[in-house]
């Protein structure tokens, strides 16, 4: 079976998982307080929008509890019911976390979008937010900066690109609480309660477009699409700095959890003996591991140079054509 990651420290690699697992525990605690504060003060204030800003809590929430659940499936290894592993496990979560964000997102804003209607066609009278909204509110700011800020320190010794896109969601979620408070604290100081419902409404809105944006990024990654093409440019420079080995073709990138599983052909002189074609191929192997990290696994076929035409059109998978092919 492959090695997952690949590390040439077994030791330095615990210290990177104990780090990320650290980073989740944070990210859930701190999330959960936060999430329970802008709950309770939004239902006992009447507030909307503090009601939303607590539902994006309740999201981020769900991530981290979620993140810590699949990184014990993931880390299960291979059988015979999963030869590539667990760590699609992640993809169906997040899917499936995907539409939960995008209902609570449509139902919140359908909730504001009522209130809104009842306001402006029959003079609604709305609740003005109590002090308590406006207080819980600047906590929230000060500690998603604070999460954010931890989050991206944590990233960088782990050096893992799941934590610090988290620490950039906690960020963008500082925005969220900062609208919320414009909202609320006019609301509160200059007697607008109209403004409530309107943030909360927006803020349905920004969640419904992260839902979205979730759904279609894991969708690339479900249906084993990948649209990075500096991947690819990576994968054939590794290719080209080996020599003997010619038109690497119908290579395939796809993502199993936080790692590259990649398939290519590579072509090699046809009077080359099997030892030495296998050798070219490790080679290959190596080159790639080096100049992509967290490789799962590579497959690569070798084929006697000369036997595909150089322009002939691949059924699947990409060559250095396909990349480097200028757009006009």
């Amino acid at each position: 079976m492959p090695n997952v990651l690949n590390r040439s420290e077994p030791l330095a690699e615990t210290k990177r998982l104990k780090l990320i697992r650290l980073a989740g525990i944070i990210a859930l605690a701190g999330n959960l307080l936060l999430c329970s504060a802008k709950l309770c003060v939004g239902f006992i204030s009447g507030s909307l929008a503090v009601l939303a800003d607590g539902l994006d809590s309740a999201g981020d929430v769900a991530i981290a509890c979620m993140t810590l659940i699949i990184s014990v499936v993931i880390s299960r290894p291979c059988d015979k019911d999963h030869p590539w592993g667990h760590g699609r496990a992640e993809t169906t979560a997040t899917m499936a976390l995907s539409f939960i964000i995008f209902f609570a997102g449509s139902q919140l804003s359908i909730s504001a979008a009522k209130t809104l209607y009842r306001i402006f066609f029959f003079g609604y009278e709305t609740p003005i937010p109590a002090l308590p909204a406006v207080i819980v509110t600047c906590v929230s700011i000060a500690g998603k900066i604070a999460l954010s800020y931890s989050q991206r320190i944590i990233g960088k010794k782990a050096d893992s690109a799941i934590i610090s896109a988290n620490a950039q969601n906690m960020l963008s979620d500082v925005i969220i609480s900062s609208s919320v408070l414009f909202g609320i604290g006019c609301a509160v100081f200059f007697k607008q309660p109209v403004l409530d419902p309107l943030v909360a409404f927006l803020v349905g809105l920004w969640i419904i477009k992260n839902a979205v944006f979730l759904f279609k990024e894991i969708n690339i990654e479900l249906m084993d699409g990948n649209t990075d093409e500096e991947l690819y440019r990576k994968l054939f420079e590794a290719i080209r700095s080996v020599d003997g080995v010619t038109n690497p073709h119908r290579a395939r990138i796809r993502k199993i959890a936080s790692c590259w599983d990649i398939d290519l052909d590579i072509e090699v002189p046809p009077d080359m003996s099997v030892r030495e074609a296998h050798e070219k191929a490790e080679a290959v192997s190596a080159a790639v591991k080096k100049n992509i990290p967290g490789i799962y696994d590579i497959v690569i076929h070798v084929e006697p140079a000369g036997l595909i035409c150089e322009y002939e059109e691949e059924g699947f998978g990409l060559c250095e054509a396909d990349v480097y092919r200028k757009k006009y």
